[in-house]
């Protein structure tokens, strides 16, 4: 079974604000699974789906971000899952663009206080991460107050394409191996070819 976390903040205040991009992500999992993420243990919000051939634990910790770490290791050892082959983090990126979907493992947090706090909890950075691009159109003076402000509609919009994408990224990833996923979704976009005159 694999695990996949999504990262954000309980809370309707928080529901659609950047940092609460990877709880959107499950959310959209399940909606594609007809499941529900309700069943708490672990701290978390939880609900198992058939994707594929994989069945997997949707999981949306309760703790808020920068305690993460808590309920996935909870989670980790009550479903005797291994972190490095098993379980895969879906979170925001400050660093990307928005739209951009990129997939790695054994990173740094890059500041980001969930996944910091995950790496903490397990003692290991080697866990496939899926890294979904927040960063703001124009320059802003203080990020995290960004992270923490609801969207706007342009955003939105640009957000259920991302999602669109992280869906496909899954199933990539548990159908056809992280390494053609990282191929596929990490590749720069090809230059367009000049026009002739």
């Amino acid at each position: 079974m694999k695990l996949i976390v999504g990262l954000g903040n309980p809370g309707i205040e928080y529901q659609f604000t950047p940092h609460n991009i990877g709880f959107l992500a499950i959310d959209a999992l399940a909606n594609e699974c007809r499941v529900e993420v309700r069943n708490r243990q672990c701290r978390a919000l939880t609900a198992r789906a058939e994707i594929g051939s994989e069945t997997v634990l949707l999981a949306k910790p309760e703790t808020f971000m920068n305690l993460s770490g808590l309920s996935v290791r909870e989670l980790i050892a009550k479903n005797e899952i291994v972190p490095e082959t098993d379980l895969i983090v879906i979170h925001d990126e400050l660093d990307f663009p928005q739209g951009a979907v990129r997939i790695h493992r054994r990173r740094s947090s890059a500041g980001h206080n969930g996944v910091e706090s995950i790496i903490g909890a397990l003692d290991t950075q080697d866990f496939l991460r899926i890294r979904l691009g927040v960063a703001p159109d124009r320059k802003v003076e203080d990020g995290m107050s960004y992270l923490l402000s609801p969207m706007r509609k342009a955003q939105l919009e640009t957000v259920d394409e991302m999602l669109g994408k992280t869906l496909e990224a899954v199933k990539m990833i548990l159908s056809q191996g992280e390494a053609a996923a990282m191929n596929y979704f990490n590749r720069k976009p090809e230059p367009e070819d000049p026009v002739s005159c």
